[in-house]
């Protein structure tokens, strides 16, 4: 029987600042509107944390049913170690999936957004379908853009808006930056897994620039939006608490760019994670102030 514990680890919880980070984006461009709401914000965050779970499941899952997993450096995977059944997990995904359906729903009641409920069930969609399906869209190097949208435009974005019923140009900039970032946390975790994703036919995007080039645009990836979040201070001169994040962000750059692999890749993994999050507390706060 599956321990609680197990269930935790293959939610993978070190992905959950990627989830956070655009709320927190999201709702300091509604507070700099003078509309932040915190119950509608806690909303989301529940959305977003529901969804990151889920699809988080859905690809323990389906990567497991097709054995991508058998062989991978990182958390534990429930279906490919056999420590879960696969309808399990499966049924786990989209029972988180059931959740941010919920909560979604309750927040676009608040706001009266109804064209939102589109917008949630697409995103219920792309979660399902990065690795699960006939034609996984992450299985094509298509990955990192479904992050972008959903975990960075999407996100922020619908965030703000809930909570605004309007956007600015903050959020929107606010909005590539932290799309950026979840794209460096995906490129991360696809570039530890570049020798065994294309052995098994596995075309993340890291497979199909190679190395090189995919080490390269983490760099991008992760120092742009820091540039970003300066040029917001533009509008809310607080923002440049960003710079703070420049050392730790190249330290992340510097360790990917010598070369490391596999396991040397785990630590910035969860770097990123936390890069990310302190990203969208300090842009969050210095939008607020």
């Amino acid at each position: 029987m599956t321990t609680a514990s197990e269930w935790v680890a293959g939610a993978r919880p070190r992905t959950l600042p990627a989830a956070a980070a655009p709320v927190l984006v999201g709702t300091g461009a509604a507070a700099q509107l003078d509309s932040a709401m915190l119950g509608r914000a806690a909303l989301a965050l529940g959305v977003a944390f529901a969804l990151q779970i889920g699809v988080n499941y859905a690809n323990d899952y389906s990567d497991g049913i097709r054995g991508t997993d058998a062989d991978r450096v990182g958390p534990m995977r429930l279906t490919a170690s056999g420590t879960a059944r696969p309808g399990a997990v499966k049924g786990a995904a989209f029972a988180m999936f059931g959740l941010a359906a919920l909560l979604g729903l309750w927040l676009v009641v608040l706001s009266a957004q109804w064209w939102l409920l589109l917008v949630g069930a697409a995103a219920i969609g792309a979660a399902w379908t990065y690795t699960g399906g006939r034609s996984p869209y992450g299985y094509r190097g298509l990955g990192e853009v479904g992050v972008f949208v959903f975990f960075g435009l999407v996100a922020v974005l619908g965030t703000t808006y809930t909570q605004a019923g309007r956007l600015s140009w903050p959020a929107w900039v606010g909005a590539v930056a932290v799309g950026l970032l979840a794209c460096a946390l995906l490129m991360v975790n696809n570039l530890r897994d570049v020798p065994t994703d294309a052995l098994v036919g596995k075309r993340t995007l890291a497979v199909r620039l190679g190395e090189h080039r995919a080490r390269r645009l983490y760099g991008a990836f992760v120092l742009v939006p820091i540039l970003l979040g300066m040029v917001c201070a533009v509008a809310a001169p607080w923002c440049l608490l960003v710079t703070v994040l420049l050392a730790p962000a190249l330290v992340l750059v510097v360790v990917v760019q010598l070369g490391a692999r596999g396991p040397a890749l785990v630590p910035v993994l969860a770097g990123t994670g936390m890069l990310e999050l302190g990203f969208g507390v300090l842009l969050g706060l210095g939008l607020a102030l």
